[in-house]
């Protein structure tokens, strides 16, 4: 499994930590079950989701200033995890900044809105560099 696939799977998990308003890692199993995960691509989702939950309420706090005129209550939930993910792994894990922010824009573009892969580039740009 490539990187861009288990992202899409924490991207999942951290919408449905959202959805579901817990934190709990049953979801993030049965997730990784249905994406039949190599070791590697599971170890790689286990490190940033857990890097995602525990630093949640900082990088929220980034998405909103970032964000100026928007709160990230408001956002579209699939925007806000997309924006999540990189967050987490371009500030507290070993992302490369510029991968982050591409890899967000591609799920944006699969899972978002309409404008959603501009918003998210923009924002990105705005927290991350």
């Amino acid at each position: 499994m490539n990187r861009s696939k288990a992202r899409e799977i924490l991207m999942k998990a951290v919408f449905q930590m959202d959805a579901r308003g817990s934190k709990d890692k049953s979801l993030l199993n049965n997730l990784l079950e249905e994406g039949k995960c190599d070791n590697k691509s599971r170890e790689f989702i286990i490190m940033n989701f857990h890097l995602i939950t525990v630093n949640l309420d900082e990088i929220d706090r980034k998405i909103d200033e970032g964000a100026e005129k928007w709160d990230s209550k408001r956002m579209p939930k699939a925007d806000l995890a997309i924006v999540r993910v990189a967050v987490g792994e371009a500030c507290y894990g070993d992302t490369p900044k510029a991968v982050a922010i591409n890899e967000a824009v591609e799920l944006a573009k699969k899972y978002g809105e309409d404008n959603s892969s501009k918003f998210i580039n923009g924002l990105l740009g705005k927290i991350i560099n």
